[in-house]
């Protein structure tokens, strides 16, 4: 079988090789890998920026799609035929249990054409799906739900959404699904259209408007319930100006920077909520994926790579210039 492995750290550190096809132990599920999507956090993986003691050499990807093939004797919940997703922390079930290794770091990842991975590693695809969206759902997409389910997003309620990557976007479809305003911003007047012809109900380009907190908190009727925060030290203060009182900030990232000085008597005084989100466990997952078929979401994709241009999805991601998702096909 063909497969991407990750040998060394940095831009030459991807390449190409085969391996016998693999056959399940118990508690394992084998799954032939129709498609996966890529995530920054991959990127960040092979330059050895995310964790430099990561054990070498690894197969990289943590979200992928694809079809049951072989199952060990003693799982339950698969059986081969079964279209599944890939779930990252691997053994986190709910919120009640302490997260686990993951998938595409700690342990082996999808960008493969057979993974094996154990059955709490696995939850079967939303049936309005093709291999190429389900892909795309276990990080991006479920950092999204579990923001919205933070804050208790309901009808009439808005949103704040940072860029128009793969969060930001599922941000999106998922609150107007719920019945939220969304206000989305953007350095890009061409994003922002495509970002206003799936729902956006205000739209702000914050190069031409650097105090775009402001602005949002106007757009919002008020200050919004809740800001998706993926910038981190840079642009956190925006995001406190554009909430209203009792506003969320879920923080997800900090592509600007780790260290912040901020105004903690604003946190204070408008009674704001800070949560730090890394993705959500299996359970949520899956009520995330009825969700998506209750309302018949599909994601975004904006690039879709034959498997062999797989190494350069993974560097390119860092560019910045994608809207949704980027999905690498195993399956033509």
């Amino acid at each position: 079988m063909k497969l991407v492995e990750l040998d060394a750290f940095g831009d030459q550190g991807l390449s190409l090789i085969e391996r016998g096809q693999p056959s399940p132990c118990l508690g394992e599920v084998v799954v032939k890998i129709k498609a996966a999507s890529v995530n920054y956090r991959d990127f960040m993986i092979a330059q050895g920026f995310y964790n430099p003691n990561l054990s070498l050499p690894l197969i990289p990807l943590s979200d992928g799609a694809g079809e049951v093939v072989e199952v060990g004797n003693d799982v339950k919940s698969f059986k081969p035929g079964d279209k599944v997703c890939s779930v990252l922390f691997q053994n986190w079930h709910d919120y009640s249990q302490p997260r686990s290794i993951s998938t595409g770091c700690e342990a082996a990842g999808v960008l493969t054409e057979y993974a094996v991975l154990p059955e709490s590693a696995l939850v079967k695809m939303p049936s309005n799906l093709n291999f190429s969206e389900a892909s795309t759902l276990p990080c991006a997409a479920l950092t999204a739900w579990a923001c919205l389910q933070a804050a208790d997003i309901q009808k009439g309620d808005a949103v704040v959404l940072m860029g128009t990557g793969g969060v930001s976007i599922f941000g999106l479809q998922f609150a107007k699904a719920l019945g939220a305003n969304v206000v989305i911003t953007s350095s890009s007047d061409e994003k922002l259209k495509r970002a206003e012809s799936l729902g956006a109900d205000g739209l702000i380009n914050y190069k031409e408007n650097p105090d775009w907190g402001k602005k949002a908190f106007a757009l919002s009727g008020d200050g919004a319930k809740l800001i998706i925060e993926i910038g981190g030290a840079g642009t956190l203060m925006q995001s406190i100006d554009s909430l209203g009182t009792d506003g969320h900030i879920c923080l997800i990232g900090a592509l600007q920077g780790i260290n912040s000085e901020i105004n903690l008597l604003q946190i204070v005084f408008k009674n704001i909520h800070l949560h730090g989100i890394t993705v959500a466990p299996r359970e949520t997952q899956k009520q995330m994926n009825e969700f998506i078929v209750q309302h018949d979401i599909h994601p975004v994709i904006d690039q879709e790579f034959d498997f062999e241009e797989g190494p350069g999805a993974i560097l390119g991601i860092a560019a910045g210039n994608h809207f949704g998702k980027i999905v690498i096909n195993l399956d033509r």
